[in-house]
């Protein structure tokens, strides 16, 4: 037998509450409730007022996993591990009663060792989770064990996952040099010769190159390979072409462990005048930055969830992504390794200082102090090693963030030079946050503890510069902490590219965190030094609400259920090579050009009271658009005299037709249009998959529309729907991206928002058919069939 790898996230038993003997082998939890993980409590429960405003308005507490499990192969003289991809939060592992220590962050990775206590049949896993502290985040966290959880099982000659590293030391247009460095622990008693087998193929399964090369493998051995690939196939954002690197450890003739590495070979750079350079092609950063979760199914939010996303960021023209303000899932930069996202992965949101948590309101005082920050002074180093060892193969990633808006002021560092700042301060910030009080902790420890977070990244990986999201950089100019980096990125600063462009020359700037209006992609468009924008977001989360009963964040181009809003077209008429042409409309006194960056998805129809002026919005990159009404010509507008991309037109709202006619620089015209609806009359379910695996964790995705009877979507319609469902099946809950529906995730009744809204159902381990009913009083129900095979 060589390496295998068992995913065990099917069949735990799950208890809500603390019981202090659970860790305990013998315990009867035959009570307890089945669940499969990746699994989030949080959002299993109602909202609550009582609960925090910046974590969604959702319940936390302490919760309690088992998982039994046998080997179906012998073990003896094995090497058996056990990986948790992500528990939140405050987490203890046992096995067979045997405790196997903790981890206080919720977003890291780790590995334990439990080859000394399990057996091949009747081995427990206990896990606790404490999330007590609500609100200990700025943004909705989960709890429990909301990502993968796998045992690995090895020969006691192996390799050591987390030392091997695979990199580019060189390339030119007919070679590439592949160096990897590759860690063999040795867990015998004696010494062994052994072969270490070494193999590159491409996408096609074809080999590239093969070295092999004899090696002692005392207790720890690393051994450097350089492999030359003839005229490399580069990855970039437009062709994501991976390599694989093959290795096999060969003991007496027989290979008793092996590997496979995903990787991509390409170059990139960072030049302080002309900004990023990728396989020496100068292009802009075009970011979004993104939490972790996903409406209804929370944290546990899986691969089929995020590819839907992701695809639909792609096709606006976004190209990078920023993980804010943690480390993501494996499966996320696996995604954008496939898709070719750039990635900026993010370590931390607070260091030593605990930063203040909103519980009744955003920015609304006073704040609670809980958080990471705690535990950083003891974990920090572990934690942001263990993001870097883990992911520092994927050429998606590009720069690796310490920390996200550590510097913002008085959150919780200070510095005198607040007193030349009070009474000069935003109107629309708090005043707490520019006051003087040298009783708080000294922002001089910004440049201390980044000097000692960048020697760690340095530690792990040197292909890749170290970064940070500033807030407050005036400060952290002052302080020396913009010094410790090597590429520097701004939050909502854009007013000081200029001037500390020419202060500091020979630093690299970019947008860590922006807004979404036109003018601030302009900055970025024309100048060069400006690498490129993380736009604040790419999608709706939960959490950092304004206040009962917001529970949303509704900032993004997609909503919480994945549906693109309006603002999503315009975004894409600005960043993507693709022609635009989308029509938007709204009452005339409403109708302000500056804040269109903001539009919903709300205002898609064309159904309004008689008479009433409406402005109609076409969102178009096209460079002439004429609008017709009811097939009247309302006239030819011109781009460029309207250079957020949106041109308007004022119209007197009667039933009918309205068609945009764009027609693009080359001649070529496009057309779009919108169309008064009558009363909703039935349902339509379009599931994105009718096959499922019979493994009791795929997931299916299920949108739900309101259609007229012409077969129209009703998009201003918010009718209840209810779901019937029948077979071998989780339901997991249903969607719609209302920020202020405090609807129970798992109720299976639930309204639609601007016509739509989208169901998850996960199947059993059991092939059969699922068949899903939506229904609605006085409309057309539809049913649908699922396979699971």
């Amino acid at each position: 037998m060589i390496r295998k790898k068992m995913n065990i996230n099917y069949g735990w038993k799950f208890y809500k509450g603390d019981e202090p003997k659970a860790s305990y082998r013998g315990f009867d939890d035959s009570d307890w409730r089945a669940v499969t993980v990746p699994h989030d409590w949080s959002v299993e429960y109602d909202f609550d007022k009582s609960y925090a405003s910046a974590t969604g308005y959702l319940c936390g507490g302490i919760g309690w996993y088992r998982k039994s499990f046998d080997f179906p192969f012998d073990i003896t003289d094995k090497r058996v591990y056990i990986t948790f991809e992500g528990i939140y939060n405050n987490s203890r592992i046992w096995c067979n009663s045997n405790n196997l220590g903790n981890r206080p962050n919720g977003y890291s990775t780790f590995t334990m060792d439990i080859t000394d206590f399990v057996e091949n049949k009747n081995n427990i896993i206990s896990v606790k989770v404490e999330h007590s502290d609500l609100a200990d985040s700025r943004w909705f966290t989960g709890s429990g064990i909301y990502r993968n959880v796998y045992l690995t099982i090895t020969d006691n000659i192996h390799f050591d996952m987390d030392d091997v590293y695979v990199k580019t030391s060189s390339i030119n247009k007919s070679e590439a040099v592949v160096e990897a460095d590759i860690a063999i622990s040795n867990n015998k008693v004696k010494d062994a010769n052994i072969l270490l087998k070494t193999t590159i193929v491409n996408s096609e399964s074809n080999e590239v190159i093969e070295e092999s090369l004899s090696a002692i493998g005392d207790s720890k051995t690393i051994k450097t390979i350089h492999m030359k690939v003839n005229n490399p196939i580069l990855w970039s954002t437009y062709n994501p072409f991976l390599y694989q690197l093959h290795s096999e450890i060969i003991l007496d003739g027989k290979v008793i462990d092996d590997i496979d590495i995903d990787f991509g070979i390409r170059d990139f750079r960072f030049d302080s005048s002309k900004g990023f350079y990728l396989n020496d092609e100068n292009i802009k950063l075009k970011g979004v930055c993104l939490h972790h979760d996903a409406g209804c199914l929370g944290a546990a939010a899986t691969e089929v969830i995020w590819k839907r996303r992701l695809e639909k960021l792609k096709k606006m023209g976004c190209n990078a992504i920023r993980t804010s303000h943690n480390p993501v899932a494996p499966f996320f930069l696996e995604l954008c390794d496939k898709m070719g996202f750039l990635v900026i992965e993010e370590a931390f949101d607070e260091w030593e200082g605990i930063k203040n948590k909103w519980w009744q309101g955003h920015n609304v005082y006073p704040p609670k102090h809980f958080g990471y920050g705690k535990d950083f002074p003891v974990w920090g180093e572990t934690d942001i090693k263990s993001m870097i060892l883990r992911d520092r193969n994927h050429p998606s990633i590009i720069m690796w963030s310490i920390g996200n808006e550590i510097d913002y002021p008085n959150d919780p560092y200070c510095h005198p030079y607040f007193k030349m700042m009070e009474g000069n301060n935003d109107s629309n910030k708090p005043k707490e946050e520019m006051q003087y009080d040298p009783n708080k902790p000294k922002a001089n420890r910004l440049k201390s503890i980044s000097k000692r977070l960048c020697r760690y990244v340095k530690e792990c990986d040197t292909t890749r510069p170290v970064t940070a999201a500033l807030a407050f950089p005036e400060l952290s100019n002052l302080v020396g902490y913009s010094d410790q980096l090597d590429v520097v990125g701004y939050n909502y600063k854009e007013n000081l590219y200029d001037e500390h462009h020419k202060e500091y020359p020979d630093r690299v700037l970019y947008g860590s965190e922006n807004s979404k209006t036109t003018e601030q992609w302009m900055v970025v468009e024309n100048n060069d030094f400006i690498c490129g924008q993380f736009l604040w977001t790419g999608v709706d989360y939960l959490g950092e609400a304004l206040g009962w009963p917001i529970r949303v964040s509704p900032t993004g181009f997609l909503d919480t259920a994945g549906f693109e809003k309006s603002n999503y077209y315009q975004r894409m008429s600005l960043w993507s090579a693709e022609p635009v042409l989308h029509i938007t409309t709204m009452k005339s006194t409403d109708f302000k050009q500056e804040k269109l960056e903001d539009l919903s998805g709300d205002n898609e129809h064309w159904n309004w009271n008689l008479h009433e002026k409406i402005q109609v919005i076409c969102t178009t990159n096209c460079r002439k658009v004429e609008l017709f009404f009811n097939d009247i010509s309302l006239g030819v507008k011109n781009l460029e005299d309207y250079p957020n991309h949106y041109i308007d037109w004022e119209v007197e709202y009667k039933p009918g037709v309205l068609e945009a006619v764009g027609k693009t620089i080359d001649g070529k015209q496009y057309r779009t249009e919108l169309k008064t609806v009558s009363s909703p009359n039935k349902i339509k379910m379009n599931p994105l998959s009718t096959i499922l695996n019979a493994d009791g964790q795929d997931i299916s995705q299920i949108e739900i529309y309101i259609y007229d009877k012409d077969n129209n979507i009703v998009s201003y319609s918010d009718n209840e729907i209810t779901l019937d469902i029948d077979g071998e099946c989780e339901f997991l809950g249903m969607e719609n991206g209302c920020c202020d529906d405090l609807t129970p995730y798992r109720s299976k009744t639930r309204k639609t928002n601007n016509g739509r809204l989208i169901a998850y159902i996960r199947p059993s381990i059991t092939p059969g058919k699922i068949y899903v009913t939506a229904s609605s009083k006085g409309l057309e129900s539809d049913k649908i069939e699922i396979q699971v095979k």
